[in-house]
């Protein structure tokens, strides 16, 4: 069923899980990738930092471009031994990760950013799930990454949404493991509409976090 809402919605991505997720949801929207040149992981201290900033990022660049509408930008990050788990930079780097991660249990962070590009107003919110990954040898390793599934994702794989043979969500929402947290997106959503400040002046900016 359409969703319908009263802003121009403006999805700040390129990626193909978001844009299936909300299209599945019943959203219209428009897609303006955002091709900002992502920081590195240094310098961030924890996962939930990281994503903030660059879903941050992403949206202010997209603001840059419209006089109207909501941006929604979303960035995420595979976390374990105190590490981020970022896209592999290519097959080797990918192969390196699934080493790390097979068999074990690692979180997998996704920071999201709304922005009303009519007057600034930002609703920003970060979200976790734990992700087991199946125990691979090394022939395993090179069959999944014949698979292609890693390439540009973070944590080098992506997940089914059902009967995943390599990834399971122990916990949190599967959906924030692909790329965009709905559950929490719907909502948030109906706090850009300016009607849920009653009409009154709204702050600049609206900050809420989730463990």
């Amino acid at each position: 069923m359409a969703k319908q809402l009263p802003f121009r919605l403006i999805l700040a991505s390129a990626s193909l899980g978001r844009r299936e997720l909300l299209q599945r949801a019943g959203y219209t929207f428009e897609v303006i990738p955002s091709h900002i040149e992502e920081p590195n992981d240094a310098g961030y201290p924890d996962a939930r930092t990281l994503v903030e900033h660059v879903a941050w990022l992403k949206a202010a660049a997209v603001a840059a471009l419209v006089a109207d509408g909501v941006i929604l930008a979303a960035d995420s990050v595979g976390w374990i031994d105190g590490m981020p788990i970022c896209k592999p930079a290519d097959e080797a780097d990918a192969r390196r990760i699934l080493r790390l991660l097979s068999g074990r249990i690692h979180q997998l962070w996704t920071g999201v950013c709304l922005w009303r590009n009519t007057d600034g107003l930002q609703v920003a919110w970060q979200e976790s799930s734990d992700v087991h990954f199946a125990a691979l040898d090394d022939e395993g390793i090179e069959t999944y990454l014949r698979t292609r599934l890693w390439e540009g994702c973070a944590g080098a794989y992506a997940v089914l949404e059902r009967d995943d043979p390599y990834v399971k969500v122990t916990s949190g929402s599967i959906s924030n493991v692909i790329g965009l947290p709905l559950e929490s997106l719907e909502r948030r959503l109906p706090l850009l509409s300016e009607r849920a400040w009653g009409g009154n002046s709204p702050p600049l900016e609206r900050r809420e976090e989730m463990p």
